[in-house]
């Protein structure tokens, strides 16, 4: 994407940073060329950056925030915490009330633990799947982003000239060096495609301790996994000895139980991070007590050792116990009604203006593809070049209109917004459609 500023705060800002963080950044997501874009403030669904632009924010930080920036609630409670503390070698009593909230909340929950990432959660989640099974082999879906753990990365940027064959896909590393030991313990199955899954599945049926699933992948298009999908890895991992892990990491804001209530089956153990963290860094692992009972160090035998010197500071638990509490089930409701507007508007704007489009999504989320048919899997959800260019004209577009959104031509809603702001967006789009 290209910013038209080239002489500001920012820019200057960006020179001072490529001195001192490897490309300037310490996440990605925020580049932008020829510079990123520095926050100064935020309120409700409005973020104003260091040159005093204003814009609505349908990014919500990748999908974390709930209730948009500085809500008041939010902003009272962690600010009274602060003055009791931040952190201690002590345990809190927030953090079992949040742990019994959300064990309430989501029924799959028995017991759960508290990290600091969504990328640590799911790294928790597969570790004691091992601990549990003793195996060690994992499976995952091809193209899906799981955090950053060597075996949860594994085929999340594969390309064509790299992928094989959809009845074998390879185990492709993300980061130069990944030990090809661990490329050999992940088993790469396609999205939503039962037959392949099983097969391929099968030829591992003894080493493998889990099955890791996201019920909505963003990088493997942003669509819902078809229900039997999942009710067939469900009754696989149970007839095999395995165990079904949900990543909730995104999708936990899709429904008051998690996106799993879309579906007629519980996992074993769901990993969870973003919204849960009401802003602040977070993570945490839940499901069946047997199983997260390997990290119980009052057991004769720990198999899984776990700790972590800022998992469940008070600070992440009174935010996150806060916007949750928010998040109630009307909430929901209405969020995910003004997420269907906005999908509804979209798909009416591509076919007012004629150009290869389509929308997926599901909950408070979606995203615009440059394809003239929702793709199904992460191979029809590859990008061209073509394709590409035009995600980066339209997010520029939307940038100079007013609106942030995900880099994938994606967008997140948060609860401060309402009709207008959902409208207002899609007439943005719409004009963005149009200079395409």
């Amino acid at each position: 994407m290209t910013n038209s500023k080239t002489s500001s705060k920012s820019a200057a800002l960006y020179e001072r940073a490529l001195r001192t963080l490897p490309g300037g950044v310490s996440r990605n997501t925020v580049l932008r060329k020829p510079h990123p874009l520095y926050a100064d403030h935020g309120a409700g669904f409005r973020v104003s950056d260091i040159e005093g632009v204003e814009y609505i924010d349908f990014s919500n930080n990748m999908a974390s925030l709930l209730h948009g920036h500085a809500n008041p609630e939010m902003v009272a409670a962690v600010t009274a915490q602060l003055h009791r503390g931040t952190a201690f070698t002590l345990a809190t009593e927030i953090e079992v009330e949040y742990a019994e909230y959300l064990c309430k909340r989501c029924p799959s929950f028995e017991k759960l633990r508290f990290v600091n990432s969504g990328t640590e959660a799911v790294m928790g989640a597969l570790k004691a799947s091992r601990a549990f099974t003793g195996r060690p082999k994992i499976a995952k879906v091809e193209g899906a982003y799981h955090g950053l753990y060597d075996y949860a990365e594994v085929s999340q940027t594969t390309k064509p000239e790299l992928w094989g064959s959809e009845d074998k896909p390879h185990s492709v590393p993300v980061s130069h060096g990944t030990p090809v030991s661990a490329l050999n313990d992940v088993v790469v199955i396609p999205f939503n495609d039962i037959d392949r899954a099983i097969a391929i599945l099968d030829q591992h049926k003894t080493q493998l301790a889990a099955v890791l699933i996201d019920l909505m992948p963003h990088r493997v298009g942003l669509m819902k996994a078809q229900p039997d999908f999942i009710l067939a890895l469900r009754k696989w991992t149970e007839e095999n000895g395995a165990l079904l892990v949900y990543d909730e990491v995104v999708t936990f804001r899709s429904e008051f139980a998690g996106a799993q209530a879309w579906y007629d089956c519980k996992p074993d153990l769901t990993a969870m991070g973003k919204a849960i963290g009401g802003g602040f860094p977070v993570g945490a692992l839940a499901g069946r007590a047997d199983v997260m009972d390997v990290m119980n160090p009052l057991a004769d035998k720990v198999l899984f050792p776990h700790s972590g010197t800022f998992s469940a500071n008070p600070i992440t638990m009174t935010a996150g116990f806060t916007a949750m509490k928010l998040f109630d089930e009307v909430a929901v409701k209405r969020l995910n009604g003004l997420t269907e507007r906005t999908i509804k508007g979209l798909e009416a704007a591509i076919e007012r203006t004629g150009i290869t489009a389509c929308v997926t999504g599901g909950g408070s989320m979606f995203r615009v593809h440059f394809k003239d048919q929702a793709p199904r899997n992460y191979r029809e959800t590859y990008a061209s070049a073509e394709e590409n260019r035009l995600v980066n004209l339209q997010l520029d577009h939307m940038f100079e209109s007013g609106f942030i959104m995900i880099n994938t031509c994606a967008g997140t809603l948060s609860t401060p917004m309402g009709e207008a702001e959902v409208d207002d967006f899609v007439n943005a789009m719409e004009a963005g459609f149009r200079k395409l």
